[in-house]
C-alpha cells in the first residue's frame, strides 16, 4: 500500500489510540487524531510528542470532536481513506445531551461517524475497535456456556453484569450498529478485542493492563472486574498493545478485510493469569483470595483473523511479562 495516505483515529490519546498512532507514523502514514478537547494539555502534549520523535512534520493533525457531539468528526474525517473508531464513551454526560445513557451515545456516534465516512467519497474503510465483551458465550438466559467463543457469539442483553453493564451493552449495540454499514458503500471491520497489557507510551498504567495484572497489584476493585469478566467471558480473552496495534493495521492495509474477528491470542482462567505471575522473575506472590479456579473448559474458538494471515507474534507468557514489567516502569510494582 502507498503510505502516503491519511488514517483518522478517533480518540487518539488513549491507550491503544496513541499506540496507533505512534506505529502509523513509523511507517509514513499522515495521521488525523481527534482529542475530546484540544485544551487537554497533556494528551495534546502525548501526540506532539511523538510528531517531533518520529520528525513527522505535518504528518499529524489534532482535531477536537466528541462523541457526544459526533458531527465533530466529518473534518478530523475530511481526504482520509481509512477510519479506525476507537473512542467510546465510558461514563455518560447526561447535561444537555439528546442520548439517555453510553449506549445511546455510542450508536449514535457511530451512525453519525458512518455518515461522515460515506459523505467524504474517500473513505474506503472503517475499522472498529470493538470489546471481546461483546462476544459472550454466555447462553440467552444465563444458564451456562456454550462450548466455544468465536465470532457467532453476541452478549446476551437482556442479563445483568454487574459493574460493567453499561460498557458491555454500549460496545454490544455500538458493534452491531457498525456492522450493519458493513458493504453500504464503506467496508467495515470489527476487532473485538480481549484484554490488552503489555506497553504503554502513556504516563499511567490503563486500566486495561490494571484489571489484567490486579493480581500482582493486589488491587482488590481491579481484581473484582476481572472476576467479572471472568464470569461474562467463561475465560478471559488476553492480546498484547503490539499484536492489537497490528492487527488494526493488518486490517487496513489487506482490502480482502471485512467483517468481525475476535482478537486475542490467549484465552485464560484468572488462576491461570495468577500462575504466569507468579513464574515471572519479579518473584510476586499472591494472596489466596486473588486465586480463584472456576474449572469452566470452555475453549477459544476463533482463527478467523489468522486463516487469512495475521499472526500473533506476543502469547500468554510475554503478555503478562512485558505488564509486570510496564506496571514496574510506571511504579505500579515496587
Amino acid at each position: 500500500m502507498d503510505k502516503n495516505v491519511k488514517v483518522c483515529v478517533s480518540g487518539g490519546a488513549g491507550y491503544l489510540a496513541s499506540f496507533l498512532v505512534k506505529q502509523l507514523l513509523e511507517r509514513g502514514y499522515t495521521v488525523h487524531a481527534t482529542l475530546r478537547t484540544l485544551g487537554d494539555a497533556s494528551k495534546v502534549g502525548l501526540l506532539q510528542g511523538l510528531q517531533l520523535h518520529h520528525q513527522a512534520g505535518s504528518r499529524l493533525k489534532l482535531f477536537e470532536a466528541d462523541i457526544y457531539r459526533a458531527h465533530e468528526f466529518g473534518a478530523a474525517i475530511e481526504g482520509c481513506e481509512f477510519v479506525v473508531h476507537m473512542a467510546t464513551p465510558l461514563q455518560h454526560y447526561a447535561h444537555n445531551s439528546q442520548y439517555k445513557n453510553t449506549s445511546e451515545a455510542a450508536m449514535g456516534g457511530v451512525k453519525i461517524i458512518m455518515e461522515s465516512c460515506m459523505r467524504s467519497n474517500t473513505v474506503k474503510k472503517l475499522i472498529y475497535t470493538a470489546s471481546v465483551v461483546a462476544a459472550s458465550p454466555l447462553q440467552e438466559d444465563g444458564s451456562g456456556y456454550k462450548d466455544f467463543m468465536d465470532e457467532t457469539c453476541w452478549t446476551p442483553l437482556n442479563l445483568s453484569y454487574e459493574i460493567i453493564s453499561d460498557y458491555v451493552n454500549s460496545k454490544t449495540v455500538a458493534e452491531k450498529e457498525v456492522l450493519s454499514y458493513n458493504g453500504k458503500g464503506i467496508e467495515v471491520v470489527s476487532l473485538a478485542c480481549g484484554l490488552v497489557g503489555g506497553d504503554t507510551i502513556q504516563s499511567s498504567m490503563a486500566e486495561s493492563m490494571g484489571v489484567l495484572i490486579s493480581q500482582a497489584t493486589n488491587d482488590g476493585s481491579r481484581y473484582k472486574v476481572l472476576r467479572v469478566l471472568e464470569d461474562l467471558l467463561a475465560k478471559v480473552p488476553i492480546a498484547h498493545i503490539q499484536d492489537v496495534t497490528e492487527a488494526h493495521i493488518f486490517s487496513m492495509e489487506n482490502s480482502h478485510i471485512n467483517g468481525r474477528f475476535l482478537c486475542a491470542s490467549a484465552f485464560l482462567k484468572s488462576v491461570d493469569i495468577a500462575s504466569l505471575i507468579q513464574k515471572c522473575p519479579q518473584n510476586i506472590s499472591i494472596p489466596n483470595e486473588f486465586i480463584e479456579d472456576t474449572r469452566r473448559e470452555t475453549s477459544w474458538g476463533s482463527r478467523k483473523l489468522e486463516d487469512l494471515g495475521f499472526q500473533f507474534k506476543c502469547d500468554a507468557e510475554k503478555i503478562i511479562e512485558d505488564s509486570l514489567l510496564c506496571a514496574k516502569r510506571l511504579g505500579n510494582i515496587i
